[in-house]
């Protein structure tokens, strides 16, 4: 089992754990969760279930530290006639030495398994330009499985504590469990701590409504994963691996597909872990929402891998801009700029902060700090021009909520995130200026009209394939977008209609599904980073 695309997990690991979760009397149903959960950590990872282990214990110990500072805080508060703020000070500076403490702890861990060889690498180059060689060389172990997801769920937990979010929770099952609930390991969704862990020490029955509602939204995903984003690896594998011998139209065409692999490969994930979460009564939160409708670049990352998003707005970029250091700079800015630049001045030291911790978050390369900083770019550029371009459309009498204007801010956003995947999926950043160079400069349809493009692991069939999912995705899109619960309406049917829209789907990833000699399984993309 190295993934929930195999035969043992969804043929017997995931029911099985369904009938004995069903079957357990409620109160023990969490515990049936909790060790599906570290049983499939461990089929993964083996003896690197140990790092979620020191993850887990290093959270509750520092929680149950702040809860227990809490409470003397709140019984000298209650007792004190005076100086009250300062028993704050000093209660919140004893938190915060917790609470970093148990920070470090976890993104030490995270910096061990995933970052050492880059800094070093790093440390080494900055060295040999003075003259300096080291050639540090450091071990090399694989990192555990979904480390950049728990990690982050980790840190929110801590700082949620001391903020006073949430209280620190005193069943350590319950903070096991939050972290390690296996539908959401490998690729997240990154939940907060109050939006799932009563959910999941709940024990809420399994139900028709949820199975069936449960396993229509995983065969979704699956028909996303195995039939769209799996047939389309050879051919992205093979035009970024041999990138030289293509000219400009097969290198966009390999970005774009691409992107579309990508996609369909992590939503498709993230449809099976809000479908197994479903069956279990819990609701996880969205990841995606209709990305590729957005009009703008930070419109795409409101919609696109939501929760990392929202981690990174609530725990680095509001810390951030509204600390003191940022507040002053934005007084003096305003003086200086104005009220309209100004604050933009200090926002932007906030936001490099968050598209860094973005790019650093995917990969150590430095095609992922790029990848960041390319989106840091261009949405602080669009905050600039902003005013400008709305005086410029008043001027012209165009209507910016028009039809055609619309469908243009679409299409120049598309081509944003394709360029920005393509560097993203390039071997290293070198690569992904030579590419785009080429895909500038070398552009023509040569390849296309010698039949080259059916050549790479895609015939034509592929190719009409990928077209109708894609087409159907683009109609599930659009109803989404309305705001039509597709799901919850295929549920309301009468049960024949239920079932012909299950069968149907099974059958369509049966018949259409990339299996065979001819296609490598993938095992899920973003469980590399």
């Amino acid at each position: 089992m190295t993934s929930y695309f195999t035969l043992l997990f969804l043929g017997i690991f995931l029911p099985l754990t369904v009938v004995v979760y069903a079957a357990v009397p409620k109160k023990a149903r969490w515990v049936v969760l909790l060790l599906a959960s570290y049983a499939f950590f461990f089929a993964l990872s083996r003896a690197l279930v140990l790092a979620l282990l020191v993850s887990t214990l290093s959270i509750y110990i520092c929680g149950r530290g702040m809860g227990a500072l809490i409470a003397r805080r709140d019984e000298a508060l209650s007792q004190a006639k005076s100086g009250k703020k300062e028993i704050r000070k000093t209660f919140a500076r004893k938190m915060k030495w917790v609470m970093v403490a148990g920070l470090l702890v976890n993104f030490g861990l995270l910096a061990a398994y995933k970052y050492l060889h880059f800094f070093a690498s790093i440390i080494d180059g900055g060295l040999a330009l003075m003259g300096i060689h080291l050639n540090i060389q450091l071990p090399v172990w694989a990192a555990p499985i979904g480390i950049s997801f728990y990690t982050l769920m980790a840190g929110s937990y801590l700082v949620d504590v001391f903020r006073g979010t949430i209280s620190a929770e005193k069943n350590l099952g319950k903070v096991a469990l939050f972290l390690g609930f296996f539908p959401q390991i490998m690729e997240g969704p990154i939940a907060r701590f109050g939006q799932t862990a009563d959910q999941l020490m709940a024990g809420n029955p399994v139900t028709r409504a949820n199975l069936y509602a449960g396993t229509l939204r995983m065969l979704y995903g699956l028909c996303k994963k195995i039939i769209v984003a799996d047939r389309l690896n050879a051919f992205v594998k093979l035009v970024f691996d041999n990138y030289g011998c293509y000219d400009g139209g097969m290198i966009a065409l390999g970005a774009v597909l691409y992107t579309l692999q990508l996609y369909c490969d992590f939503s498709g994930t993230m449809d099976l872990a809000l479908g197994m979460g479903r069956i279990f009564g819990v609701t996880l939160p969205e990841n995606f929402r209709q990305p590729f409708f957005s009009r703008t670049a930070s419109g795409f990352w409101q919609r696109w891998h939501i929760t990392l998003g929202s981690w990174l707005r609530d725990y680095v970029y509001y810390p951030v801009s509204l600390s003191k250091p940022a507040k002053t700079l934005t007084k003096h800015a305003r003086k200086k700029l104005g009220n309209r630049y100004g604050p933009l001045l200090a926002s932007s030291l906030a936001l490099i902060c968050v598209w860094l911790g973005n790019g650093l978050w995917h990969g150590a390369g430095s095609q992922y700090l790029f990848f960041g900083i390319y989106y840091f770019v261009l949405i602080v550029a669009g905050s600039l021009i902003e005013p400008t371009a709305a005086r410029l459309a008043e001027r012209l009498h165009v209507s910016r909520e028009s039809v055609g204007w619309r469908a243009f801010q679409i299409a120049r956003t598309l081509v944003i995130i394709v360029v920005g995947e393509l560097f993203f999926r390039a071997n290293g950043l070198a690569a992904g200026f030579e590419m785009f160079g080429t895909m500038v400069t070398g552009f023509t349809f040569e390849s296309f009209a010698n039949g080259t493009v059916l050549s790479m692991g895609m015939d034509g069939k592929d190719f009409a394939v990928v077209a109708i999912a894609v087409v159907a995705l683009l109609v599930v899109g659009i109803l989404r977008e309305r705001g039509v619960d597709i799901i919850g309406r295929v549920g309301a049917w009468k049960l024949p209609a239920r079932w012909a829209v299950w069968y149907g789907l099974f059958l369509v990833l049966l018949i259409f599904g990339a299996y065979g000699a001819a296609y490598t399984p993938v095992d899920p993309m973003y469980a590399q980073f």
